[in-house]
């Protein structure tokens, strides 16, 4: 069987199996499933055609946000998308790999030959994880290895420490790390940011890209690349997500003081700034409103993003051919947001 081309007497199974890349087959969940994000599908479908928006109104009432539960699912890669093994042979590490910007990174990358390890949080994100690592043994190129998943709290220095000894004892080195992981909530005032919650963001948004960094150089060589996930929200601010906005904002520095740090070393340290986008870190923090309006009223594009969308910026600056002279760049796949700076 091609590793591109399912066929079709296996189509069914695998649709049910991977509903990102076949979503027309999903089968929808009955109305009477437990989950209220699930039993409000059919009543806010219609709602949704009649508006004419990119999805129905829909939240989670926890986080992290689950991939699977969302309506539509996004979706990891384009259906005209043709590999032509960018980085076959390299290990690329992708935390928060589960879902959203994630998964679709680590789908591309694996679509262009890379052996993937992703990270997810453990008994919160176990089926976006399960549902992952299917994704990518489906797309895995016969010379990459088998994909792996670490259950962790990235937030921690000691966490992120074993989970590159993980890697490394299984794969040997580490060619590419994509900083991902991002968390969110909504406030309308700085007064309503207590010291528990700014520290848990800002554990997973930039401290878990600190800890990442400094335990995988040890095993990263000259024409490796480390992308970090900054937002646009950093750029133009945005008062009610005031602490993801200024971790994001920290992400930024950080991309730029790294770069110039690593550059004698030959590794090349890129961020990616992406627009509003349809993932679980949204459906999970705004209300049903927001989410149904997402990147409505925010970009020129008067839509949000699909992670696939997203995902060949990270491509572009993982491969040496494309981008072997940038280093300390952003990329704005933002729905067309002039950003200046």
């Amino acid at each position: 069987m091609s590793r591109f081309i399912p066929s079709s007497k296996v189509l069914a199974t695998k649709a049910f199996l991977n509903p990102v890349s076949f979503p027309c087959y999903f089968p929808r969940l009955p109305a009477k499933a437990t989950h209220p994000s699930i039993q409000r599908r059919s009543c806010v479908r219609s709602m949704a055609s009649s508006t004419g928006i990119g999805q129905p109104p829909q939240s989670q009432s926890t986080q992290p946000g689950k991939q699977f539960l969302m309506d539509p699912i996004p979706k990891s890669i384009s259906d005209d998308y043709k590999p032509s093994d960018k980085l076959l042979g390299k290990i690329a590490v992708v935390t928060g790999g589960d879902s959203g910007i994630g998964r679709a990174v680590s789908h591309l990358f694996a679509l262009e030959g890379a052996t993937i390890a992703f990270t997810y949080v453990k008994g919160q994100e176990d089926k976006d994880a399960e549902d992952t690592l299917h994704i990518l043994k489906e797309a895995k190129h016969p010379h990459a290895k088998d994909p792996i998943a670490i259950p962790t709290d990235l937030g921690y220095d000691e966490n992120c420490k074993k989970v590159v000894e993980e890697i490394v004892d299984k794969f040997g080195q580490i060619d590419i790390l994509v900083n991902n992981a991002s968390e969110q909530h909504k406030a309308n005032s700085v007064e309503d940011i207590d010291e528990e919650r700014i520290i848990r963001v800002f554990r997973t948004d930039i401290f878990s890209y600190f800890f990442m960094t400094r335990h995988s150089l040890k095993h990263m060589k000259k024409g490796s690349a480390i992308i970090n996930t900054l937002s646009l929200t950093a750029y133009i601010g945005t008062p009610k997500l005031l602490d993801y906005t200024a971790a994001k904002g920290a992400t930024i520095a950080f991309t730029r003081g790294l770069a110039m740090q690593l550059m004698d070393k030959g590794i090349r340290v890129n961020g990616v700034s992406p627009g509003p986008t349809w993932t679980p870190v949204n459906a999970a923090s705004l209300s049903e409103e927001e989410n149904a309006e997402l990147g409505k009223s925010e970009v020129p594009m008067k839509r949000a993003a699909q992670p696939y969308e997203l995902a060949p910026s990270y491509l572009f600056l993982a491969a040496n051919v494309y981008s072997s002279y940038i280093s300390g760049q952003v990329i704005h796949p933002n729905g067309g947001t002039i950003v200046n700076s």
